[in-house]
């Protein structure tokens, strides 16, 4: 049999046998191995990384122009960052099974320093050539981010137990927010009494450091073929075939689960959103020492909103797989209109030329109408990380095995940041900041009416009942 055949017959049949219901029962390590190579303590690790290297990106991204008074040149920059992540993202999967999840977790890693270290220069040397830095940063950024999130996200969805796929999000994503929430905090405290409108250099030099200290941390995390399941049941061994073959794998995995594709639309409209929550939201009208703690207040929303919806609902164990999903589903769908028919009364009453005037009122923790604008931050966040979670949490129902959702997470990046390209260049043009708002609702309205037939066709009680 041809290497490219037996791929097909692997990818085909990957779900038999790698739930937890049929899997061969395996001794786990004893002593303090037993720890180190708990599932758990893994994927804690795996937050980690991602504590380190996304969540000080996602906090600079939160503050609006990346802390700069101008934000175009981070507009600008994210529109091609996310472009070379969706290009590279689509193959990322492929490269992930190659090279093994460590290393390309490693590989993923250390993007997001240059990205930082080029906001560094900018502050301290404005002008066309530090834009052109941070630019060109944005681009090596969005090949290291596709590594990063595909290796993440295999690891992450491939180490629970089918029961505790929820709960595994939940913590990977709670502790990446926590990442956010610190790296908000810290540029709260050193621009509290800032006048400038943007974050000064000690800001930048403090998040550079967690990103050096994040890329060091894959070395000491466990490979995936020595873990073993809480219910006994071994993680399938990545498998590090030809190239040639790996990519015929993209193929096979649209041929075998072609219901991957009404969860595109999601994925689209998934980083989509942070546009005009970051950008045309908080860094439009807030000032700079609002917009740290805006961030802070969002991110820990977060960290409430994946635990909830992962635990406590998409991990409920009295109610069957398939019921878990049509509740979350409905939970996602009924605050996606809660967060918008809310934001679009702020949102009118304001536009991108008014907040651009040298003198525009910007909103200070200290005024009266704070609160209100900031509860609308908070509820986007408990959004963001239910939309976020529920879409691995489905993905994850579709496979146990590392290989294939790899593929999968490479398919979930590419084509969300394609959409995330395209709005970063819109708002980089000048899009109408209601123009914007309003796409970003239909999509997400969108993506949960492509994904329904999905959830009620696709998701089944137990993974291993799937392609037999």
């Amino acid at each position: 049999m041809s290497e490219v055949q037996a791929k097909v017959d692997k990818l085909s049949n990957s779900n038999e046998g790698s739930g937890s219901h049929h899997a061969e029962i395996f001794a786990r390590p004893r002593g303090w191995r037993r720890y180190y190579y708990h599932p758990i303590t893994q994927v804690s690790m795996l937050g980690l990384v991602c504590f380190m290297c996304p969540g000080m990106f996602v906090a600079l991204t939160g503050l609006g122009g990346g802390g700069q008074v101008n934000g175009t040149v981070q507009a600008n920059a994210s529109a091609i960052l996310y472009s070379t992540f969706a290009f590279f993202g689509f193959f990322s999967g492929s490269i992930n099974n190659v090279l093994g999840p460590r290393r390309t977790l490693m590989l993923g890693t250390w993007g997001y320093s240059l990205y930082i270290s080029s906001f560094l220069a900018v502050s301290i040397h404005p002008g066309a050539g530090a834009s052109a830095f941070v630019v060109a940063a944005g681009a090596i950024l969005g090949i290291c981010a596709a590594l990063l999130w595909t290796a993440q996200g295999s690891l992450m969805m491939a180490y629970p137990t089918e029961a505790q796929k929820g709960m595994f999000v939940s913590i990977s994503w709670s502790i990446l927010s926590l990442g956010g929430v610190v790296g908000s905090a810290v540029a709260f405290g050193t621009n509290f009494t800032s006048k400038a409108n943007s974050v000064g250099n000690g800001t930048y030099v403090c998040f550079l450091i967690l990103t050096l200290v994040g890329i060091f941390i894959p070395l000491l995390m466990a490979n995936p073929d020595k873990m073993i399941r809480t219910d006994g049941s071994r993680v399938n061994q990545v498998r590090h075939p030809s190239w040639k073959t790996e990519l015929f794998s993209l193929y096979v995995a649209l041929k075998t689960d072609p219901w991957i594709i009404l969860l595109f639309p999601m994925f689209f409209a998934s980083n989509y959103f942070y546009t005009w929550q970051y950008n045309d939201y908080n860094g439009a009208i807030f000032t700079i020492r609002t917009r740290g703690l805006n961030n802070v207040l969002s991110w820990t929303a977060q960290i409430f909103g994946s635990v909830f919806i992962g635990y406590f609902i998409l991990d409920r164990r009295r109610l069957r797989r398939r019921v878990r999903a049509f509740y979350g589903w409905i939970l996602v769908f009924f605050m996606v209109f809660i967060v918008h028919v809310w934001a679009y009364f702020y949102q009118k009453t304001y536009t991108r030329a008014e907040e651009a005037a040298k003198n525009a009122y910007k909103i200070d923790i200290m005024d009266e109408n704070y609160a209100p604008h900031v509860w609308v931050l908070i509820f986007y966040g408990f959004l963001d990380s239910m939309w976020q979670t529920y879409l691995y949490w489905l993905m994850g129902a579709m496979s146990n095995d590392p290989a294939k959702l790899a593929v999968f997470t490479g398919f979930y990046k590419s084509v969300q940041s394609a959409g995330a390209a395209g709005v970063w260049r819109a708002d980089a043009v000048g899009i109408p900041y209601m123009n914007i708002f309003l796409s970003t609702w239909c999509l997400m309205v969108a993506g949960m009416i492509f994904a329904a037939p999905m959830v009620y066709l696709r998701i089944t009680d137990h993974t291993d009942a799937v392609g037999n």
